[in-house]
């Protein structure tokens, strides 16, 4: 939202205030605290004082390298909002240094200096080095007959980027936009988005979180093209300044304060079919997919039932149509009994048809008008209401349905929408803000869906299929990308809402592979099965038309086999990256910018990404198999073809078998065994490849457990390359092998150690 009419004047109608003066400081050692008086214009003599609005800004040391902003101008304006929770230590304290003209609070490497008296100048520094600054005008607050808004500016550098702010398809770098933190069911071909998330990161190495769940709009070098503003309705706002000083640190922080995902179940990772959406459907329809699957050697792990497992006009009562599935429990039983697990559609708005409907307004459980009675819209099913989840009885009606459904044979849900909530004339149960709860209703949402599964699946066997999400919603995964064309253009826009979301937080991410809407030609479905396979969820999906491969040609069965089987063997190192977005918070798919801050190349990259911290991945947007893809400094393989490319922009043409995926030199790869399913013990008979490998060299491969049997631990391996001596030491009880410089070592179950010299033998 813009709050000026060019550099010099305010907008007809609106009054707009700006912190002129720093007039007085108070600092609060016990509380590690700075607050700062600072009034709308200067103060020369006593009768300045009257008729001037004044702000309050209260600095907060939160944790080492985490600073708290909040600037208030009428407090009987700030309105509070629902918020995902911050995790703090309540004993940390900040350092105050105060001299004669300026205070200075210290959170580890990270400070903020305000001078005493003067012109509004607060600057925030790392590492002696300054990162970002309040300035002149940056503080403000506006006001119309409508609204009032509280507004922030932050400094911007000659070439410094902004990424993240949630799942967004336009520019990956976010310069120049003008960003709505609003949840809408947008599609992926508009400015809207499912995702929102207030928090942004800088690639000078720090971040800002907004810490409102409300309308947060934010002007990255838009409305004044030298500082990224944020604004939100109401009397107050808080940010936090995030310390780096690489984006990966800046998550680790980041994340440590909002949540970070959880382990999801190894099987998860495997492919999943759908029904698609509107395609006519039954038992024998879905046999039929299942076998058709089985019989041309293709793995498959989940099969999701979309919408119209319930009945028409029915969503969502969680009853099977009888019409069409007349035996649910006994075709359920029949699908695991062919090894895989089972997904249903779900979302928490319920239709006045459904049964639930007046069982939920009669007990309270329903969003309700400031009337008294049930909310209800037409939009998406006829006379539908929504669920209160700020009423716990609401919660625990709600999880009962589903537990009914989890005691039936479904594994886990997709939990659809979520973005289309009301924000006038309606009351919570709790009271919440309706303005605040538009965006946090998902989070609520997906909480009570999540922790069901945890309850009754237990720790690290609970997994959504989100589409919508807020701050904080990272910590139930896993999400997907939202209804896109069946198109080459829908394929990049669907990356760049992946890669803003990996910024902003989330770990995992899928995506409907071939499309949503529409149905794709063969080279695109083909195309975008490279692409969809190598992340870290994989889902065929669609809306009027099925996506089984053999619906497109026979070349797509092979197409889906080879990568499906290439993921397969890469899940031991996928394993590597899942646990590093469960301790560290860092994503599967990276940005460029994210494995490679240093090389100013990678800034605007938004057509390929890397695949954990070691794999180069550039997926094909055209139909002749051009691409061009970005290498970094070092030296290159292609995991496909083995050959090696040196640093810089390449331009390449790949059939559908192949395409840009490449190793960066000194990995050591683990390799999985060839199988059907991503829920093997990653470690047994793992083949660790070796990668242009520097004498020198030293890492430790751990292997996480996929909890594939009992007594199963993680693998760990210590590998050294030493004049041409590679050392590898393990406590692994599993068979295993080496491969370097095209040759292979096989180890027998029980070798713990092994010495292979390049120039070949073993001894």
């Amino acid at each position: 939202m813009k709050f000026t009419n060019g550099y010099w004047l305010d907008p007809e109608g609106m009054t707009v205030v700006r912190a002129r003066q720093i007039r007085s400081v108070m600092t609060n050692e016990d509380l590690s605290t700075i607050t700062v008086f600072a009034p709308t214009q200067k103060i020369e003599t006593r009768g300045d004082t009257l008729n001037t609005p004044e702000f309050t800004v209260t600095y907060s040391a939160l944790a080492d390298g985490v600073i708290s902003v909040r600037i208030e101008r009428m407090r009987s304006f700030a309105t509070a909002r629902p918020l995902p929770p911050i995790h703090l230590d309540p004993s940390y304290r900040g350092i105050i240094h105060e001299e004669s003209d300026a205070v200075e609070l210290v959170a580890g490497e990270l400070s903020v200096r305000i001078p005493r008296f003067g012109s509004w100048d607060v600057r925030f520094n790392s590492r002696g080095n300054l990162v970002t600054a309040s300035q002149e005008r940056a503080v403000a607050h506006a006001s119309t007959a409508d609204g009032r808004w509280t507004i922030e500016q932050l400094s911007m550098t000659p070439g410094e980027r902004i990424y993240g702010l949630g799942e967004r398809f336009g520019a990956f770098t976010k310069n120049g936009q003008s960003i709505d933190i609003w949840n809408e069911d947008g599609g992926t071909t508009s400015e809207q988005a499912y995702k929102n998330v207030a928090f942004y990161m800088s690639s000078r190495g720090y971040g800002v979180y907004v810490r409102d769940s409300a309308d947060v709009s934010f002007e990255v070098a838009s409305e004044m093209v030298t500082r990224t503003q944020f604004s939100v309705s109401g009397d107050s706002l808080e940010y936090l300044i995030i310390d780096g000083p690489t984006p990966k640190d800046v998550l680790r922080r980041y994340t440590a304060l909002t949540g970070r995902p959880p382990k999801v179940p190894a099987w998860s990772y495997g492919l999943w079919l759908t029904t698609s959406f509107t395609t006519s459907y039954d038992e024998e329809t879905v046999t039929s997919f299942v076998d058709g699957m089985t019989q041309r050697g293709l793995p498959l792990s989940v099969f999701h039932f979309d919408c119209f497992w319930m009945r028409e006009f029915h969503w969502c009562d969680f009853i099977w149509d009888p019409c069409t599935f007349p035996d649910p429990e006994g075709m359920l039983k029949r699908l695991k009994e062919k090894g895989l697990k089972i997904c249903v559609w779900i979302n928490p708005y319920i239709a006045q048809r459904s049964y639930l409907f007046d069982e939920g307004a009669q007990a309270g459980y329903l969003v309700k008008r400031t009337d008294g009675g049930v909310w209800q819209t037409d939009l998406w099913q006829s006379g539908m209401a929504l669920v209160d989840f700020t009423n716990p009885e609401a919660v625990e009606w709600y999880q009962n349905k589903l537990r009914a459904l989890l005691d039936m044979g479904v594994d886990c849900f997709k939990t659809d929408f979520g973005e289309r909530i009301p924000v006038t004339g309606i009351q919570y149960f709790d009271g919440s803000c309706p303005l605040g709860m538009h965006n946090h209703y998902t989070y609520l949402y997906n909480k009570t869906v999540f922790e069901l599964l945890r309850e009754v699946r237990g720790e690290g066997e609970a997994v959504l299929f989100a589409r919508s999400s807020t701050a904080g919603g990272q910590t139930f995964p896993v999400h997907w990308g939202g209804d896109c064309m069946s198109t080459q253009a829908s394929m990049g826009e669907t990356l760049r809402g992946g890669m803003s979301l990996a910024m902003s937080g989330f770990g995992y991410w899928s995506h409907d592979i071939g499309g949503f809407e529409g149905t794709p030609d063969p080279g695109v479905f083909k195309r975008w099965l490279a692409f969809g396979l190598l992340g870290s969820h994989s889902r065929l999906h669609g809306s009027n038309s099925v996506r089984v491969p053999w619906a497109f040609d026979e070349e797509a069965v092979d197409v889906t086999r080879f990568f499906t089987s290439l993921k397969m063997q890469l899940m031991p190192y996928i394993g590597q990256a899942a646990r590093e977005v469960q301790e560290e918070g860092i994503p599967i798919m990276r940005p460029m910018i994210l494995e490679f801050p240093e090389d100013l190349g990678t800034r605007d990259i938004d057509t390929q990404y890397m695949l954990g911290s070691s794999l180069l991945v550039a997926p094909v947007f055209s139909s002749t198999g051009d691409v061009d893809v970005y290498l970094p400094q070092g030296e290159w393989t292609s995991l496909i073809d083995e050959k090696t490319a040196r640093s810089g922009w390449k331009h390449e043409v790949h059939d559908f078998f192949s395409l840009p995926l490449y190793v960066r030199k000194n990995t050591v790869l683990p390799w999985g065994k060839e199988t059907q399913r991503p829920d093997y013990d990653w470690a047994d008979g793992v083949t660790l490849r070796c990668f242009a490998l520097e004498d020198g060299y030293a890492s430790r491969v751990v292997i996480p457990s996929a909890d594939a049997g009992v007594g199963v631990s993680d693998a760990v391996f210590d590998v050294e390359l030493n004049d041409d001596v590679l050392e590898v030491k393990t406590d692994s009880t599993r068979a295993w092998a080496v491969e370097i410089d095209g040759e292979r070592y096989e180890y027998q179950a029980g070798t713990s150690y092994a010495q292979i010299m390049r120039t070949g033998g073993d001894e």
